[in-house]
């Protein structure tokens, strides 16, 4: 399996290059399990908190050009054949860093505990944020839980209409220029 701590060492220079901050670095095993995998790289605008495809692209040549410069070094990235696949979060975005659970608290969460944490597995509710280490959420089973950052195994928001409203569109231009064309049926 690949070295994902290696592979974000690689990427995320590549990012910032871009001005970019990288949101996730994550090896996917095909579902249908015939070997194949994909290397997907999540990286977001600062300011936008999103990206446009113009951006995934150059993100994804300037990485698979990095990792083509190391392999062809003798580095074994990733072993076997895979696939790049390049995106912005999203509204539903996961949340990978401290400043994430800040940045999305009052919006609703969903977070997945690792094996090894005593207590509730898995969590819903109102994300109040994070202090140091510790995440805080109003669980709507729990009542207000306050867990270590380093026993969530993953978390993301989740799609409502609160999120949506708060979540600016990349480009509105032209959204003013609409024309709405009412065509006439000829009679026959």
């Amino acid at each position: 399996m690949a070295d994902l701590a290696r592979l974000n060492e690689i990427i995320e220079p590549e990012a910032k290059a871009l001005g970019f901050d990288l949101v996730r670095v994550k090896m996917i095993a095909s579902e249908a399990g015939d070997g194949e995998q994909a290397l997907q790289i999540m990286a977001e605008d600062p300011a936008t908190g999103q990206l446009v495809i113009e951006q995934c692209a150059a993100l994804s040549r300037r990485v698979s050009d990095r990792i083509d410069e190391l392999e062809e070094q003798g580095e074994v990235l990733i072993p076997g054949a895979y696939h790049l696949e390049v995106s912005s979060p999203g509204i539903d975005r996961p949340l990978t860093r401290p400043k994430d659970f800040t940045a999305w608290s009052g919006h609703e969460a969903k977070i997945s505990m690792d094996k090894s944490y005593d207590g509730q597995r898995n969590l819903r509710g109102i994300l109040e944020g994070i202090d140091g280490e510790l995440v805080t959420i109003e669980d709507r089973k729990a009542g207000r839980l306050a867990i270590p950052l380093g026993s969530i195994h993953a978390a993301k928001l989740i799609l409502t209409d609160e999120l949506i409203a708060a979540t600016r569109p990349l480009d509105t231009s032209g959204a003013d220029e609409i024309i709405e064309v009412n065509e006439e049926k000829a009679d026959n």
